[in-house]
């Protein structure tokens, strides 16, 4: 028993782990059980029309239930560890009586003190190995909290560089540029700003892939509800006059259908075409598909 309740302790330890290592530090791998969560919040939230507010909860509370989770399940496993081995190999505080203060809740007590590196010292391990295991567990809790810190302060500017490329894609919208204006070096140096954006965005989503889940709620900042219009601008660019035009209009595709294998091979999963990949994930953040 005690034997299987510390190998299912270091199972979930492990496991949470490898989930923060491929959420965080392997930036081209998404953890699997973050993914659950995060897609689990968004699908919950995420359908229930434009004007319904809690939509944009659901990034950030989302990304709060993954943090949650990885420290209990972390603390749980801990607590596994410790919880055979009380209250023999553990010393107590003046009043508290060690038969009484040997549950599973204790064990995960001593756990989450350890974690959170409080260190109150009213239940302390005294056994040699578990001396050495409990500074481990707060140097896991310290790490935990530092790679939150830095996850959280990655995925903001992912956010604001999405959205300063739609609310770009909106101003072009608006402005109705003429199609004979893109038949210029200006106008090939307007479609290589975008499609440079383009890329940044494409490689935001490989390395934050929780930033899908971030609803945008100005339709002006949506780049689910932009995208059709910088499809129409590549079109338009093929098939000008101007080598440098034609030649800007055709990375401008690429980094399209770049992004369209991205958006599709992580969330979507339609198999279509970068048009249809576009229009489905319009609909998944509640936005009409902008017209080419």
């Amino acid at each position: 028993m005690t034997w299987l309740s510390v190998l299912a302790g270091a199972a979930l330890i492990l496991f949470i782990l490898r989930d923060v290592f491929h959420t965080i530090w392997h930036p081209t791998r998404h953890g699997g059980l973050s993914r659950l969560v995060m897609r689990g919040v968004w699908r919950l939230s995420a359908h229930h029309g434009e004007r319904w507010r809690p939509v944009g909860l659901a990034g950030p509370v989302g990304m709060m239930t993954v943090v949650a989770v990885w420290s209990l399940v972390v603390a749980t496993g801990w607590g596994l560890i410790y919880w055979p081995h009380m209250p023999e190999d553990f010393s107590y505080a003046t009043g508290l009586r060690p038969s009484e203060h040997a549950s599973p809740v204790d064990a995960l007590y001593v756990s989450l003190v350890t974690l959170a590196t409080l260190g109150l010292g009213d239940i302390a391990p005294t056994s040699g190995w578990l001396r050495i295991l409990a500074p481990l567990e707060a140097l896991v809790g310290f790490a935990l909290l530092s790679a939150t810190v830095a996850w959280v302060l990655g995925i903001y500017p992912a956010l604001a560089r999405r959205r300063a490329l739609a609310l770009r894609l909106s101003h072009l919208r608006r402005g109705r540029v003429p199609g004979g204006s893109l038949d210029c070096a200006g106008g090939a140096a307007l479609l290589d700003g975008l499609a440079s954006a383009l890329a940044t965005v494409t490689v935001d989503f490989l390395q934050y892939a929780e930033s899908y889940y971030f609803y945008d709620g100005d339709e002006k900042i949506s780049l689910a509800g932009q995208l059709g219009h910088a499809v129409g601008l590549a079109g338009r660019a093929e098939r000008a006059r101007r080598p440098d035009v034609r030649l800007s209009g055709s990375v401008l595709r690429t980094a399209l259908d770049d992004l369209a294998g991205v958006l599709d091979e992580r969330f979507l999963r339609t198999g279509g075409t970068p048009e249809e990949v576009f229009t489905a994930y319009a609909r998944d953040h509640g936005r009409r598909p902008a017209q080419p």
